[in-house]
């Protein structure tokens, strides 16, 4: 066979094998909280409403309830379900959207109105009547979060471009529940570098009391009100403060400022604990740091380089965000960046279907505002090699010995994205450690939980309580 031969027939096997894993069981790996909008499988509905192929079969989400036959949509529709337990969702609510989008025809499309408009609902006037603080406060909560579920699909719809608008939503209704909480968090930008942190420091009552307090650090992909779910509430039944925070590649540091992942999370943290250190109300000595999602990997890098950290919750447990990226899409990025991008550009990208390529941008945004703003556009980015490169550096493996004070692992049955990479962390640990996994039996299957929220808040400081 010729090199033109050759390179052609690689072209087409990778094409095949990318195809395969897009489009079938690869959505498992490609969608939901771990930084990625997934791609519907083969035989889910196309953006037109009408059926695919059936594809072999494949189920991302075993025992999990089904809203949506497409494992990215239901992955989420799953996370705004369960926050109904912390009062960021109502059920009726997320059902009710979810049987219009299913009538509609479930797309990104449908499904971004959908969310946007009970959002808007939600924070608009309600006539008839003028609701107490209460009442709008959790309202406010609730449209925070179902601006989230639209905002996460938005790059797919026939509107890209509304991406930061409908950030800038969610934030409003996430601040108007701040301000009606009692007490309100301290806000305060924290330096960074040449920009600041936004941070939200929630305490139990407004007193000097000096508390325990949790950093609570976000994935990919999540908004301020998963927080919530996953700790704040928690937190405060405690007797605990808790402090939410936007680094780079999260929220506004990226929506707004542009600014992208860092792999040194370390510089992220250590301002923060800089700033509690001067907080009368902070138990400086039983400081507690956590991880959701991604963020199972950005936590315990700082914790490796910052020994103010009393404990570590890695929730899951991630040594390295790249190998939740299929095979073959990894095998593009070499270390010439001419060549990976001719790859790319020549090879891969005119062959994606707009879902695909819709699914791309939105995992590669966090990491490249080129390809944020292309998204933005409705292009697909023309450089992976640079946030390829940017993702590869985000390998803790040879950091997690250094992390010396106790940790929590995280682990969950039916993981779609980290598979064993919990288990790799809890191994590698050489301080006192934990290893959890929570399980279907109990509803608690899936990265994070999605379907028991509570219940992992319930194992996370009940382990906290424990330790410190």
């Amino acid at each position: 066979m010729t090199n033109a031969s050759t390179d052609r027939a690689s072209a087409l096997s990778r094409r095949a094998a990318l195809t395969g894993l897009i489009g079938g069981a690869g959505a498992a790996v490609l969608a939901g909280c771990a930084g990625s909008e997934g791609v519907r499988p083969a035989n889910a509905p196309g953006r037109d409403g009408t059926a695919r192929p059936t594809a072999p079969d494949s189920t991302p989400t075993p025992g999990a309830m089904t809203l949506f036959d497409d494992p990215a949509f239901n992955f989420n529709g799953l996370l705004a379900l369960g926050g109904a337990g912390s009062g960021s969702a109502e059920v009726g609510e997320v059902l009710t959207a979810v049987n219009t989008i299913n009538r509609a025809g479930l797309s990104s499309q449908t499904y971004v109105r959908t969310f946007h408009e009970l959002g808007d609902r939600l924070m608009g006037p309600t006539p008839g009547s003028r609701p107490d603080d209460a009442t709008r406060r959790s309202r406010a909560l609730r449209a925070a979060q179902y601006y989230g579920q639209a905002l996460f699909f938005v790059l797919g719809s026939d509107h890209p471009g509304n991406e930061e608008d409908l950030y800038r939503a969610g934030r409003r209704a996430w601040e108007t529940f701040c301000d009606l909480c009692d007490p309100q968090p301290v806000r305060a930008q924290i330096p960074y570098g040449d920009i600041t942190l936004p941070v939200w420091f929630f305490r139990p009552e407004p007193s000097d009391h000096c508390r325990p307090t949790v950093i609570l650090t976000n994935g990919s992909d999540g908004q301020n009100v998963d927080m919530w779910t996953y700790g704040v509430g928690a937190a405060l039944e405690r007797g605990w403060n808790a402090l939410v925070y936007d680094g780079p590649g999260q929220g506004q540091l990226l929506f707004v400022d542009r600014v992208v992942f860092t792999p040194t999370w370390e510089e992220v943290v250590s301002p923060l604990i800089d700033w509690l250190e001067t907080r009368p109300d902070v138990e400086t000595r039983r400081i507690a740091l956590t991880g959701l999602s991604m963020g199972g990997d950005l936590a315990p890098r700082a914790a490796a380089f910052e020994d103010r950290i009393a404990a570590l919750v890695a929730m899951p447990g991630c040594v390295d965000p790249w190998l939740g990226f299929p095979p073959e899409l990894r095998q593009i990025f070499t270390p010439d960046k001419e060549e990976t991008n001719r790859i790319w550009n020549e090879e891969v990208v005119p062959e994606l279907t707009p879902d695909e390529a819709a699914t791309l941008r939105k995992r590669f945004e966090p990491f490249s505002v080129e390809a944020m703003l292309a998204a933005r556009q409705g292009r697909t980015f023309t450089d992976f090699w640079t946030p390829a490169r940017r993702i590869t550096s985000l390998d803790i493996t040879d950091v997690v010995p250094r992390i010396t004070m106790p940790t929590l692992v995280l682990d969950y049955e039916d993981e779609q994205f980290y598979p064993g990479q919990p288990r790799q962390m809890y191994e590698a640990l050489r301080g006192p450690k934990n290893y959890v996994k929570l399980t279907a039996a109990v509803g608690a299957q899936l990265h994070c939980s999605p379907m028991a929220p509570q219940l992992h808040c319930e194992v996370v400081f009940d382990w906290l309580q424990q330790v410190l």
